[in-house]
């Protein structure tokens, strides 16, 4: 990882020598945000069904707040590699990212989620095994250095600013993965920073702080996808970040 990460920095250095959902107008906005993910900005298990974003997902929120047009372009299910072949290869996705004056992005999880299935299964409740085959899937993971593209694309289609939302901890305390995520998730956490720190422009939501273990207030009974409550906790974080308060 450190030298990717150093790789990156120079990469950056000598580089500064279809969707889903339409603008969502608020009042008489002059400005557009837009959100790039999974199902957590889509707002997933929230509305009556799960065909369109829900309302109450933190990108209306910060809208609603701001004054912002918004353009809601989470998928449910989506993968970080899938988000960076949107932004490489999908000329509307593209044209859309270019537009925006605010960007939000919020990617990793089901990654993540699935490294975490994969250990579990191969671990075969072995919690030394489970820990060891967990780290050794998220080194050998894509997802930090897919990631670190997302971010560089998305500052190549657009100036504006951005905000990269951390992974915060989905499962109840009753749940035995809730103290196997636990260790873990600052080692994540600290890569997201890293990897924001070497893209101008961009600064992090702290998701996994603002939720604590307070998984019972702001993460959907049996899902990992926030409630009402957490997306209203992860629109706060985003208008902080985006300096939108």
């Amino acid at each position: 990882m450190k030298k990717l990460l150093k790789m990156a920095a120079i990469i950056l250095l000598a580089g500064s020598l279809t969707a889903p959902a339409a603008f969502a107008q608020s009042g008489n906005a002059k400005e557009s945000l837009i959100a790039l993910g999974d199902s957590i900005p889509f707002g997933y298990d929230l509305g009556q069904n799960n065909s369109h974003p829900a309302k109450t997902a933190y990108p209306y929120l910060i809208g609603e707040e701001a004054d912002l047009r918004v353009l809601n372009l989470g998928i449910p299910g989506w993968q970080t590699d899938q988000l960076l072949s949107a932004l490489q290869g999908d000329q509307k996705y593209r044209q859309a990212v270019q537009q925006a004056d605010y960007v939000a992005v919020a990617i990793g999880s089901n990654d993540l989620l699935q490294a975490l299935r994969e250990a579990g299964v191969e671990s075969g409740g072995d919690q030394d095994l489970f820990n060891l085959l967990l780290q050794q899937k998220l080194a050998s993971s894509d997802v930090f250095s897919n990631l670190l593209s997302i971010l560089t694309q998305t500052r190549a289609l657009t100036d504006a600013p951005i905000v990269l939302y951390n992974v915060y901890n989905p499962f109840q305390l009753n749940n035995p993965l809730h103290y196997a995520a636990d260790p873990i998730l600052p080692l994540i956490n600290g890569q997201f920073a890293q990897l924001a720190s070497l893209v101008s422009g961009v600064t992090i939501a702290d998701a996994n702080a603002a939720f604590g273990n307070d998984q019972a207030i702001y993460v959907i009974p049996g899902d990992i996808h926030p409630t009402a409550a957490g997306q209203q906790v992860l629109s706060d974080n985003g208008i902080d970040a985006l300096g939108l308060d």
